[in-house]
C-alpha cells in the first residue's frame, strides 16, 4: 500500500477503504509516512469531505493507537460528558456528582486547559489536597464505591490524535468537521464511556461560530458513536455570552458549588438539568427526559446532589470542608469593580475577549508548561438583556494585581450596549440524537 495512492484517491473525491485509512494512522503515528504526505491527504479530506463508515473508521483507528481503558469492571452503564468548550463552563463540577447521586456511574477522564481558563482538572486541584493522579484500578474502585471520579489523562491516549491534531495546527486543517469529530469522539471511546452526551457549544465563545456548523459537528459525532457501537447524543447549547457568572477556577469551583445547593445562576442550572436528563436516560436511570429531569431537581433541593460532592472530593483526597467554607479556596488579594460608563441594556458579549481578560489576569495557560493562579478571574453580574446604569458594577475582578487597567479596557472592549430592547439568544438550540 502506498501513501501516494491514498492521497490521490481522497484528492478526486473517493471514498478510502477501511484498510488505508487504518495503514495511513497507524503508519503516521509510528513515524513513517512523513508530515507532508500526511498534510496533502488531511487537505484532502478538508475539502472533499469523509462519508460516515470513514469518519467511524477514521476514529476507531485513531483510538485504538494507544491506550484504552477498560471499564468493564466497573457495574452499570458508564456515562460521560464532552463539551465543546466556552466560557465560564462549570457543567462537569456539576453534573458529575449530580448524575452519581441517582447511581449512575460518572467515570471521567479529563485533561488540563489550555486558553482562558483551566480545565477540570485544573478547576479541581483549587480543593486544597484534591488528586487526579491516581491507578487505573483506584479509579475503577472510586467509581464503583461513589459512582463518580475524575482521572488525569493518560499519557498515551490516542497518540495519533495528538500528533495529527499538530499537524492540522499549521497546516489550516483543523475546522474540518470530519477531522474535528474524529478528533473529540476517540479520545471518548479511548476514556472507556458506554455512552456519551455532547454539549457542542455555538457562538462568540465557541470553536463553532455559526449554528449550521454547530448542527454538522454534532450529527457527525453523534453517526460515530452509533457506528461504533456507543450511545450518543448531542445538545446544541448557546456560547454568545458566558455560561454562568463565574471565570476562573476557584470561582468556578464556588458557582458549582452554589448550583448543587440550589442557587447557582440560572442558565448553568438549566443546562446542567438539560445535559444531566440525557445522561440519567442514556444511563439507564429513567425512561424519559421528563422524568430524569425531576429526578435531577429532587436531588439538587433535598441536598442529597451536595452531599455526594463532598464525599467525591473527600474520596479523592480533597477537602470537603470547601463546601460549607468557600474561603478555604483559593483567594485572590484584591476585588476590583468594574462600572459601567453609560446607561443602557447589555446587547452582546465577545466572549473570546471576556476570556481573554481572564487569561490576562493569569487563570489561563498558553502553554503546557505554564502556571495557573487559581484564585484569579472574573465575576459577571449582568447578562445579555440586562438593564445597566452608569456607575454600576458590570464584574467583580479577582486579581493578585493592583494594575489592571489592560484588563479593564480588554473588558469594557467585550460588552455592547445599546438603548433599544435585546432579543435573548436561546440556551439550548437544538438535540441531536441517533
Amino acid at each position: 500500500m502506498r501513501m501516494y495512492d491514498i492521497i490521490t484517491k481522497k484528492r478526486d473525491g473517493e471514498v478510502l477503504s477501511e484498510a488505508e485509512i487504518r495503514y495511513f494512522v497507524t503508519e503516521y503515528t509510528k513515524g513513517t509516512i512523513p508530515d507532508y504526505q500526511a498534510s496533502a491527504l488531511l487537505m484532502a479530506i478538508y475539502f472533499n469531505d469523509m462519508t460516515e463508515k470513514e469518519r467511524a473508521t477514521l476514529t476507531m483507528a485513531m483510538t485504538e493507537s494507544g491506550d484504552m481503558i477498560d471499564l468493564s469492571a466497573i457495574d452499570g452503564i458508564k456515562v460521560d460528558k464532552h463539551s465543546t468548550g466556552g466560557v465560564g463552563d462549570t457543567t462537569t463540577l456539576i453534573l458529575a456528582p449530580l448524575v452519581a447521586s441517582l447511581g449512575i456511574p460518572v467515570a471521567k477522564m479529563s485533561g488540563r486547559g489550555l486558553g482562558h481558563t483551566g480545565g477540570t482538572i485544573d478547576k479541581l486541584e483549587a480543593i486544597p489536597g484534591f488528586h487526579v493522579e491516581i491507578t487505573t484500578d483506584e479509579f475503577i474502585d472510586l467509581v464503583n464505591k461513589n459512582k463518580v471520579a475524575v482521572v488525569g489523562q493518560t499519557g498515551n491516549l490516542t497518540p495519533a490524535d495528538k500528533k495529527l491534531y499538530s499537524l492540522r495546527d499549521v497546516t489550516a486543517t483543523v475546522n474540518s468537521i470530519p477531522l474535528i469529530a474524529s478528533s473529540i469522539m476517540s479520545k471518548k471511546i479511548a476514556s472507556g464511556a458506554d455512552a456519551i452526551v455532547l454539549d457542542v457549544k455555538v457562538g462568540s465563545g465557541a470553536f463553532m461560530d455559526h449554528l449550521n456548523d454547530a448542527k454538522d459537528l454534532a450529527h457527525a459525532m453523534v453517526a460515530i458513536g452509533k457506528h461504533v457501537g456507543r450511545q450518543t447524543m448531542a445538545v446544541i447549547s448557546d456560547m454568545n455570552q458566558p455560561l454562568g457568572k463565574a471565570i476562573g477556577n476557584a470561582l468556578e469551583v464556588k458557582e458549582a458549588i452554589d448550583t448543587l445547593q440550589g442557587r447557582g445562576p440560572k442558565d448553568l442550572t438549566e443546562l446542567c438539568l438539560a445535559l444531566g436528563s440525557q445522561m440519567v436516560v442514556l444511563g439507564g436511570g429513567a425512561d424519559t427526559i421528563t422524568e430524569a429531569r425531576a429526578l435531577l431537581e429532587a436531588q439538587l433541593y433535598n441536598g442529597k446532589a451536595l452531599e455526594h460532592f463532598k464525599s467525591f472530593v473527600a474520596a479523592q483526597g480533597g477537602d470537603p470542608k470547601v463546601v460549607d467554607q468557600p474561603d478555604a479556596l483559593p483567594t485572590a488579594q484584591y476585588q476590583v469593580e468594574l462600572p459601567a460608563q453609560s446607561d443602557g441594556v447589555i446587547s452582546a458579549f465577545s466572549c473570546n475577549d471576556v476570556g481573554a481578560a481572564a487569561a490576562m489576569l493569569g487563570a489561563g495557560r498558553t502553554t503546557k508548561e505554564s502556571s495557573i493562579d487559581l484564585s484569579v478571574g472574573l465575576v459577571l453580574h449582568k447578562k445579555i438583556g440586562d438593564h445597566v446604569q452608569k456607575g454600576e458594577s458590570l464584574a467583580t475582578i479577582h486579581t493578585n494585581h493592583q494594575d489592571i487597567e489592560a484588563v479593564k479596557e480588554q473588558l469594557y472592549k467585550s460588552i455592547e450596549l445599546t438603548q433599544e430592547a435585546v432579543e435573548l439568544p436561546p440556551l439550548v438550540y437544538d438535540t441531536i440524537t441517533s
